[in-house]
C-alpha cells in the first residue's frame, strides 16, 4: 500500500469522466489499497480513484466515527438506481479543495448498485452521511467537483484559495 498525491482543483484531470472498470483484479484491489491509505492519512472519509489521477470507476469511503473501529466500503462502478424526490442541504468539504466548505442540496436517499472488493454485486439504499458521501463521490467520476454546484464567485473563491494553499505548502 501506497500514499499517493491527492490533485486539486483546478487539475484538469478531476474534471474528466472515469472510465467503468472491466474486471475486479488484484491491481483494483492494490488501487482501493493505495486510496483508502491516502484518504485516512488526509484525513477523510471518501475517495474517487480520478483523485489520484486514476480515472476509473472506483471509490473508497469510511464513515466510522473517530471512536469506532475502521468500517472501509469499496464501491466500484457504482449507480444510482433511484432517489427520493427530498433533498437536503448538507455542508460538504472535499479533499480535492482543501479548506473549503459550503452547503449542496441533495436526495436524502439514493438506491445504488455496485461491485465490492471482491467483485461481488451489492444493491442498497443509502442515507444520511452515506447518501451525501456516495453522491459526492460519484460526481467526481463524472468530472464535478462539489463547487461546480456553487455559484461562480464562490467557486472563483474556492479555487483561489485552494491555489493560495498550495502555494504555501510548496514554499514551506
Amino acid at each position: 500500500m501506497a500514499i499517493r498525491k491527492i490533485l486539486t482543483v483546478p487539475n484538469p484531470i478531476l474534471k474528466q469522466v472515469s472510465k467503468p472498470v472491466k474486471t475486479v483484479t488484484d491491481d483494483t484491489r492494490a488501487l482501493m489499497d493505495d486510496m483508502l491509505e491516502t484518504m485516512y492519512n488526509a484525513p477523510g472519509i471518501g475517495l474517487a480513484a480520478v483523485q489520484i489521477g486514476v480515472p476509473l470507476n472506483v471509490i473508497v469511503m469510511d464513515l466510522a466515527r473517530e471512536d469506532e473501529d475502521p468500517q472501509p466500503r469499496y464501491f466500484i462502478n457504482p449507480e444510482i438506481l433511484e432517489s427520493v424526490d427530498d433533498t437536503k442541504p448538507y455542508q460538504e468539504g472535499c479533499l480535492s479543495v482543501p479548506d473549503v466548505y459550503d452547503d449542496v442540496e441533495r436526495p436524502e436517499r439514493v438506491k445504488l448498485t455496485y461491485l465490492d472488493y471482491n467483485g461481488e454485486r451489492i444493491t442498497e439504499w443509502a442515507e444520511g452521511l452515506y447518501a451525501v458521501c456516495i453522491q459526492h463521490e460519484m460526481d467526481h467520476l463524472k468530472g464535478i467537483v462539489f463547487i461546480d454546484y456553487l455559484s461562480r464567485l464562490k467557486r472563483a473563491r474556492a479555487v483561489k484559495k485552494v491555489l493560495k494553499g498550495d502555494k504555501l505548502r510548496a514554499a514551506g
